[in-house]
């Protein structure tokens, strides 16, 4: 008896209900089973390419796709789809030109602007795809893919209001799985919105039965957020799921961050080696650069370590040309404050009617980046009566207020009215208000290092204001700044090389020196090296200085900001290690590299008797 030859028809809305139910290689086999029954069958032709590109057969998946566009050529969708695999393969300029076909038919949709925004991040070209995400955010403003990366793109062109702005209504996004909740999450601590943060990484939390994406994100947010032991359980359990062989080199980058946390810097050293040997394009290199060398500076091995900084800055240089080439060759624009004076007689003339009383005032903590000021703000946020909030610019945003409203800065600002000083002090507190809750009595924690640029700021709105200035050995702090990873483009550029490092250390606090000058400043300076040796001793005389009421939580500092979860400073993961005075002196083992800029820092080595 012949057997009966299925309904292809059939088996195609059966293979449909299956991919639906995200039961692929099940869908996959009933549209070959309905192409067996008939070849011609181009729908069940184009739901086996969608079901294998959804296995990761990108490659069988295009070869259909490109089948299907032959055979209906004006079928937009094929071109689409044919987009997507092929981005899957990295095969971005034929990836374009399937989208190209795509928007020659008139595709235009939010998906459309997507697609090709997916490309254009895949190819690290920034600025392309954060235009036409913003085409396809405007046209599904509710779509969370969407609207993560694009603020993805504005975050990695330092558009940060708009990356904040692009995830402000995620809760009432649609699309929100689990791994999504933790990306967004994860950016929004990066941004600096923890109460967002903290909301959407406690959803992404509930789910009990994660992807292995979700939970690597989820372990990367127990990482950044100083919960070692919850993340080495969970990464021990992913790695037990044999979906994590899914996730490559991901999963290296979580095992390596860990293991440099638990000071097992040999385990670390030989995962970021392998991570390195699997990242053929040099413009990528420095994100396994900078640990690498972290790791092979914990085990001693200094020239190593600086060859490796080099061939680090060297790759994130060529990154940041590659991705945002009009930021490559411009200043850096904290720094074009450093070459500004303050007039004496027009200081002078300064009316200090209504200014905010000390108690109302914020302290402000400045320094260069990396001479310990964090540890600083953790230690003053240890006592009840400060609060401190994320590094911040507001003090420079109303520095560009000052000078929008057409006053001479810094050598002019005597004819500012009371009012408009009101005003400006408002629009701070206000941008303060969206970052911390400051109970009645509470004073403000203001840490931004290079603050230390805008003293006549401080001075002019904050009159009684007082400031801790963080002084470090200039050496120490220069290979600290270069041994870092910094994301913004005028800190990539800044920290290129020692030579500009100095240039730019020798500016800072030459603008600084000459200021206080003038100005005036109730300021006290805090010496690294003291601080750390006997650090009761210093912490009581800053509590004085600051006529704080003593409490002795102020001398756990590292305990305090383990409590606190997440800390947006780079050095997030030493202020949570007990006080200690392990950096101090580390580039005594550079000190070959440094002699090329020693005579430009003789100035401050002298200054604060410092030895070179």
């Amino acid at each position: 008896m012949t057997k009966p030859v299925a309904d292809p028809d059939a088996l195609v809305d059966a293979a449909t209900a299956l991919y639906q139910r995200g039961q692929y290689d099940a869908a996959a086999s009933r549209c070959r089973r309905a192409l067996k029954a008939r070849p011609a069958h181009l729908g069940a032709l184009n739901l086996l390419g969608v079901a294998l590109n959804a296995v990761g057969q990108h490659a069988k998946a295009s070869e259909i796709f490109v089948e299907l566009t032959l055979r209906e050529p004006g079928h937009v969708d094929h071109w689409m789809n044919l987009g997507t695999a092929l981005l899957a393969q990295r095969r971005h300029a034929d990836a374009l030109a399937a989208y190209a076909q795509a928007s020659a038919l008139g595709e235009a949709s939010a998906d459309f602007f997507y697609n090709v925004g997916l490309v254009h991040l895949d190819m690290g070209n920034f600025e392309a795809a954060h235009a036409v995400l913003a085409d396809a955010r405007r046209l599904a403003p509710d779509d969370a893919d969407i609207c993560y990366q694009h603020a993805v793109c504005c975050d990695e062109t330092m558009r940060h209001a708009e990356a904040i702005a692009a995830l402000k209504d995620w809760p009432r996004m649609r699309g929100l799985r689990t791994d999504l909740l933790a990306k967004i999450g994860l950016l929004l601590m990066k941004l600096g919105e923890l109460r967002s943060a903290e909301q959407a990484v406690d959803l992404a939390a509930r789910d009990p039965q994660p992807d292995a994406e979700s939970a690597l994100r989820m372990i990367q947010v127990q990482e950044r957020t100083n919960r070692l032991a919850q993340a080495r359980t969970a990464l021990a359990r992913l790695k037990a799921d044999p979906r994590s062989s899914s996730l490559g080199t991901d999963l290296l980058l979580v095992e390596a961050r860990l293991a440099d946390r638990e000071g097992s810097w040999q385990d670390a050293h030989d995962l970021y080696v392998e991570i390195l040997d699997s990242t053929p394009q040099f413009h990528l290199r420095h994100n396994h650069l900078f640990p690498l060398a972290r790791m092979l500076d914990a085990l001693g091995r200094s020239d190593e370590a600086f060859a490796a900084l080099e061939e680090a800055h060297r790759s994130q240089v060529a990154y940041l040309k590659l991705t945002m080439p009009n930021a490559a060759g411009r200043q850096n624009p904290p720094f074009r404050l450093a070459d500004l004076c303050s007039d004496a007689a027009d200081f002078a003339a300064w009316d200090k009617t209504g200014a905010p009383s000390l108690e109302e005032s914020p302290i402000f903590i400045v320094g260069f980046p990396r001479s310990g000021t964090t540890l600083l703000e953790q230690t003053l946020d240890a006592n009840p009566t400060l609060a401190s909030m994320d590094e911040t610019w507001f003090l420079h945003e109303t520095i560009d207020r000052m000078i929008q409203q057409g006053f001479g800065y810094p050598d002019r600002l005597s004819s500012m009215s009371g009012a408009l000083l009101a005003e400006l002090r408002g629009l701070y507190w206000e941008r303060v208000r969206s970052k911390i809750k400051l109970a009645p009595g509470q004073r403000l924690v203001d840490k931004n290092p290079l603050n230390l640029l805008a003293l006549p700021a401080i001075r002019r709105l904050f009159p009684n204001s007082r400031i801790l200035l963080a002084v470090r050995h200039p050496c120490d702090v220069i290979l600290s700044c270069y041994m870092q990873h910094f994301g913004a483009p005028d800190f990539v550029l800044l920290c290129r090389d020692l030579p500009s490092l100095a240039t730019a250390y020798r500016r800072a606090f030459d603008c600084w020196y000459r200021e206080a000058e003038i100005l005036r400043p109730a300021a006290r300076e805090v010496r690294y090296e003291t601080l750390v040796a006997d650090f009761e001793a210093e912490v009581r005389a800053i509590a004085d200085y600051l006529d704080l009421a003593w409490t002795d939580a102020m001398l756990e500092p590292g305990r305090h900001a383990a409590s606190k979860g997440f800390i947006s400073a780079p050095s997030y993961s030493q202020v949570v290690q007990p006080v200690n005075t392990r950096a101090v002196g580390r580039w005594n083992s550079y000190a070959s590299h440094f002699a090329p800029v020693i005579s430009h820092l003789r100035p401050y080595l002298e200054r604060w008797r410092y030895s070179a």
